[in-house]
């Protein structure tokens, strides 16, 4: 329920630096009186619906047996009548004044009533452990302290807010940030599907967004399966897919995701399961993922899968090529080939379409088509030289079943045809051995006829007519 009565005051709007007295204001509430002889917990829950609720404001006084009710939803007398409120009657309805300020409204609240009305507002934030991080836009920038200090105040758990700038390390995939509000403490520790990881927010690579991928992959692998994770960070795909039993090498270029990888390994117990590296991304494929591959496929007992994934968004498509004749020297019979997962960013159509072209100026990297455990059917499956790159989109998913469907009915029909025609062959077959082998029909012998007695038929008829 709205009511202008119990917004922040029009005089904040426009405002840079936070006074939290500049949001106090009066105003106007119902409340309902319950006489002495009712049971107040009953009266409550009748009117539950109707209470005033803020932020850090109690509607229900039990030891002035007051409830204090949404001036939106209760106007008068009228409004309570089919609730039907036994002992009660217009008499136990009053008004009165109340004090509402700063902390009786939640930051987006606040927000609404301070930025500017005709531009976008703070649509939303990441929160990593005790950090805010937040990518504003230019037209907020005049704000940000405001927002930081108000987000610091009304996120319980925040200690530190953040704002994400222009300047980008490209190499280590770490962006630099300034402080907004609180302590300059980016050593965080955050808890990701039952796995704990611990790291310097400010020296390495976490996207928060990215929890249902790496669940969705640790879901995807047994434990007799293989992961390399070429750009491992901290560890939110590895150690996942470690905790399952599987046997893991995880690299990563930057120094700190190194060592944050290690002590998360420790920190979750499977160090002995995991191998960590610390190298280039292209190096790694074309030495420690190579060496791998080929020993894994000396081995007659393998069972499982080798997953590999490339979580570096802004070149794991271009690095894919470091795959192409990766196994070129090898005299091994390749028979495990690895499923790659691939992650990169696409903003609008016309980028899809172009990373769609480098996949599949790719195709050749794959000698057969793999098939995801997930999916019921994959497109892949049906042609040849497919590099397979797993994909989270349901849309994806769907066209690659319709299209499967719409296949199989097309191999359904084109076997019924062919049994049809297998028949019908079969039939004349039948048909013309019968007519050959048909034995060729005997004449009737000829009956002996005797000459009619002409002397008898004369005397026979003579006796009749006598």
């Amino acid at each position: 329920m709205d009511c202008p009565d119990l917004r922040p005051p029009a005089a904040v709007r426009g405002m840079t630096v936070l006074e939290r007295e500049a949001f106090n204001k009066q105003a106007k509430v119902p409340y309902l009186k319950v006489p002495g002889e009712l049971n107040f917990n009953t009266v409550c829950m009748a009117v539950k619906k109707l209470l005033l609720k803020m932020e850090r404001y109690k509607p229900v006084r039990t030891e002035e047996a007051k409830i204090i009710l949404h001036p939106a939803g209760v106007k008068s007398w009228d409004d309570l009548k089919e609730l039907k409120l036994d002992g009660l009657d217009s008499d136990c309805l009053g008004w009165e004044e109340i004090q509402i300020g700063f902390d009786n409204w939640r930051y987006d609240e606040i927000f609404r009533a301070v930025l500017p009305e005709d531009k976008e507002g703070l649509s939303a934030f990441s929160k990593v452990g005790h950090v805010i991080h937040l990518n504003l836009k230019d037209h907020l920038l005049p704000y940000k302290a405001l927002i930081g200090e108000v987000i610091k105040d009304k996120i319980a758990t925040c200690r530190t807010v953040v704002n994400k700038l222009d300047t980008i390390d490209n190499t280590y995939r770490n962006f630099a940030m300034e402080l907004l509000a609180g302590e300059e403490d980016y050593q965080v520790s955050v808890k990701e599907n039952g796995t704990v990881y611990e790291f310097d927010f400010s020296k390495v690579y976490w996207n928060p967004r990215l929890s249902t991928e790496h669940e969705k992959v640790a879901k995807m692998l047994r434990k007799e399966d293989i992961l390399l994770d070429i750009y491992a960070g901290v560890g939110p795909f590895s150690i996942p897919v470690a905790k399952k039993g599987c046997s893991v090498l995880a690299n990563d270029l930057n120094p700190e995701s190194y060592k944050a990888l290690v002590h998360n390994c420790k920190k979750n117990k499977v160090e002995g399961r995991v191998k960590c590296f610390n190298r280039n991304g292209i190096d790694f494929i074309r030495e420690e993922v190579k060496t791998f591959i080929v020993e894994i496929n000396k081995k007659d007992d393998f069972k499982g899968t080798i997953n590999i994934t490339m979580n570096l968004p802004a070149l794991a498509v271009e690095h894919l090529e470091h795959f192409v004749g990766l196994l070129s020297d090898e005299t091994v019979t390749i028979v495990h080939f690895p499923l790659v997962h691939v992650y990169c960013f696409a903003k609008g159509v016309e980028d899809k379409k172009d990373i769609a072209r480098q996949m599949t100026r790719l195709r050749k990297m794959a000698k057969r088509s793999t098939k995801n455990r997930q999916q019921v059917k994959q497109v892949a499956k049906k042609a040849k030289n497919v590099f397979a790159v797993t994909q989270g989109k349901k849309n994806n998913t769907k066209k690659a079943k319709e299209v499967s469907t719409k296949l199989k009915k097309i191999n359904v029909n084109a076997k019924r045809e062919k049994a049809d025609k297998n028949f019908q062959d079969l039939h004349a077959q039948i048909v013309s051995k019968k007519q050959n082998n048909k034995p060729t029909p005997k004449p009737l012998p000829a009956k002996n006829k005797s000459q009619p007695n002409t002397k008898q038929m004369e005397a026979d008829l003579d006796k009749m007519q006598m």
